[in-house]
């Protein structure tokens, strides 16, 4: 698999109410499930101005995690994918890091992940 970066385009209109999905590559490998463990690559960006707050790309590698230790918007957004896909999740704050003022500097935030499935276990 040859994906590079992808660059995030500032969106267009309102933010989402709910959870967005969007294949923009579908995989043809194994299938995430919603109790896997997954490696991926993503780029994060905030909806309102289109800035990146954080990307595994920056870092030169990908991660590895379980995904009930993840956000609402990425253990709903990610099982279902195939390895070799990459997926872009537009994620309201209540399945992001909650309402504003709730401690995380991305609190209160819509966020857009752009992530790329390289494997599950």
């Amino acid at each position: 698999m040859s994906l590079s970066k992808p660059e995030v385009d500032a969106p267009q209109g309102p933010a989402p109410a709910d959870l967005e999905i969007e294949d923009l590559v579908v995989g043809d490998g194994a299938e995430a499930t919603p109790g896997a463990r997954v490696d991926v690559h993503y780029v994060g960006v905030e909806f309102d101005s289109g800035e990146q707050f954080d990307a595994s790309w920056d870092r030169g590698q990908s991660i590895q995690f379980p995904l009930q230790g993840l956000i609402q918007g990425w253990q709903e957004g990610i099982p279902g994918m195939r390895v070799g896909g990459r997926r872009r999740l537009t994620i309201p704050p209540h399945k992001a890091y909650g309402p504003a003022g709730g401690g995380h500097r991305l609190s209160g935030k819509t966020l857009i992940f752009v992530i790329d499935l390289l494997g599950v276990g």
